[in-house]
C-alpha cells in the first residue's frame, strides 16, 4: 500500500469534502460515520443553563466516558471531537525537535500537524495483508521519539492492529520513552482499549462515528493523569469548554447507547451484505478488503485509473466516495456502507457505472 514516497500526490481531504463535493451529490457513501442521528431523538432539559461549563467537561459525562473503559474520571477529557483530541496530545507532547512515527494511509493530521511544532514524521507503511508493520516502525525508531500513532480499527483499512503487532508497538514506546495515541474512533468496546493499566498509551475516541452524532463535536482523551492535566490547559486556552448544550446531549447518547449500537450493528450488516456482492460482480475491477467491525471499506482499484479520478466521474453522478489521495494512498478508495441499504444500493448502482475508466491503458490492470 502506499507510504510517504507518494507524499507529493496527496490530496487534501479538506478540499475534496469542502469545496470539490459541497452540494454535488445525493448519496453519502464518502463520510466514514454511521448514518448521522437527529436531534428530535435525544432529550433536552428545558431548564438547562447555557453557562460555561467545565473546562474538562461536565462531570456527569466524563464519568459516563470513564464507565465505557472502566477507568477513572481523572483520566478524562472532554474535547471537540476526536480531532481537538489528537491536537491537543500532539501539542502537550511534543517540542521541536521530536520524532513522530505514524502509518499511512491514515488521518494526514498526524502527519500534517507535528511539522508544524517543529518536528519530524516517520511515515511508515503497513504490510501487504495489511497489518501494521511495526519492524518498519522498529527500524526508523530512535532516541528523539516521542509519539507512535496508530489508528485501530484503521481508517482508511479497516482492519484492527493484531495482538503481536500492539505489543510490539508498545515494547517500542517503552524503550524509546514515547508514547503510543491511539486514535480508537471505531473501536465498539473500549474496556479492551490498550490505554487500561498503562502509562505510555493514551486512547482517543467520540461520538462522531460509531454512534453517529458527529455534529455534537462531542469526543475525549483517556490517558495518564499528567497528560490529561497537560491537556486540559492548552484546551483552555484554545476553547475554554465545550458547549454544555452538546454535552448534555451526549450524556443522552450514551444513556442511549446500546440502542445506538443495534442500529449500528443492522446498517453495517446490511451494507456490507451489498458491498461484497457488488466487489464479487466487479472483481475484475476492484477487490474488497473485508473490514473488522467498521462502517467502510477499502478496496483496491485495479483499473489503471487513479481513484481520484474515477471518484469525481462518480461525483458526477451525485455519489460521493473517498478516494485514496485524499488519505495518503493512490491504489484504492473507502466507501461507507453504514446507510440505509436503499442509499447503499442505489450508490453503487451508479458507481459500478463509472467504475471502469473510459479509454483504459492495455495491459494497467494489475492482479493483486
Amino acid at each position: 500500500m502506499t507510504t510517504s514516497s507518494q507524499q507529493s500526490r496527496d490530496y487534501p481531504i479538506q478540499r475534496w469534502v469542502f469545496e470539490d463535493a459541497v452540494g454535488r451529490f445525493d448519496i453519502d457513501l464518502g463520510d466514514s460515520n454511521m448514518v448521522p442521528g437527529r436531534l428530535d431523538a435525544l432529550k433536552v432539559p428545558p431548564e438547562l443553563e447555557l453557562d460555561y461549563g467545565h473546562d474538562r467537561g461536565l462531570d456527569a459525562l466524563r464519568e459516563a466516558v470513564a464507565g465505557l473503559y472502566g477507568g477513572a474520571a481523572d483520566s478524562i477529557l472532554i474535547t471537540q471531537g476526536a480531532q481537538q483530541a489528537l491536537y491537543l496530545v500532539y501539542t502537550a507532547l511534543l517540542t521541536p525537535g521530536s520524532r513522530v512515527i505514524a502509518f499511512r494511509p491514515g488521518w494526514q493530521q498526524s502527519w500534517d500537524v507535528p511539522p508544524e511544532l517543529g518536528c519530524r514524521v516517520e511515515l511508515v507503511g503497513f504490510r501487504p495483508d495489511l497489518s501494521f508493520d511495526v519492524e518498519a516502525a522498529e527500524a526508523v525508531a530512535g532516541p528523539d521519539v516521542r509519539l507512535i500513532v496508530a489508528n485501530t480499527p484503521c481508517n482508511p483499512t479497516g482492519r484492527r492492529i493484531a495482538e503481536e503487532d500492539l505489543r510490539g508497538l508498545l515494547a517500542l514506546a517503552e524503550r524509546t520513552g514515547a508514547h503510543l495515541l491511539l486514535d480508537e474512533e471505531y473501536a465498539l468496546d473500549l474496556s479492551r482499549s490498550p490505554a487500561l493499566g498503562s502509562d505510555r498509551v493514551i486512547s482517543v475516541s467520540s461520538l462522531s462515528k460509531v454512534y453517529g452524532f458527529p455534529g455534537l463535536r462531542v469526543g475525549w482523551l483517556y490517558g495518564p493523569p499528567d497528560v490529561v492535566e497537560s491537556c486540559a490547559r492548552r484546551k483552555f486556552l484554545s476553547t475554554i469548554s465545550n458547549s454544555v448544550l452538546c454535552e448534555t446531549l451526549a450524556l443522552d447518547v450514551l444513556a442511549n447507547r446500546e440502542h445506538h449500537l443495534r442500529a449500528y450493528h443492522d446498517l453495517t450488516r446490511q451494507g456490507l451484505a451489498l458491498v461484497r456482492d457488488f466487489a464479487r460482480r466487479n472483481a475484475d475491477a476492484v477487490i474488497l478488503v473485508e473490514p473488522e467491525d467498521t462502517p467502510f471499506a477499502w478496496l483496491w482499484l485495479n483499473t489503471g485509473e487513479e481513484p481520484l479520478a474515477m471518484c469525481r466521474r462518480a461525483l458526477d453522478l451525485g455519489v460521493l466516495l473517498m478516494p485514496g489521495e485524499t488519505l495518503g494512498a493512490t491504489d484504492g478508495f473507502r466507501i461507507c456502507f453504514a446507510r440505509s441499504p436503499e442509499a447503499v444500493t442505489e450508490g453503487l448502482r451508479r458507481v459500478e457505472r463509472v467504475l471502469r475508466p473510459l479509454s483504459p491503458t492495455a495491459g494497467s490492470v494489475q492482479a493483486r
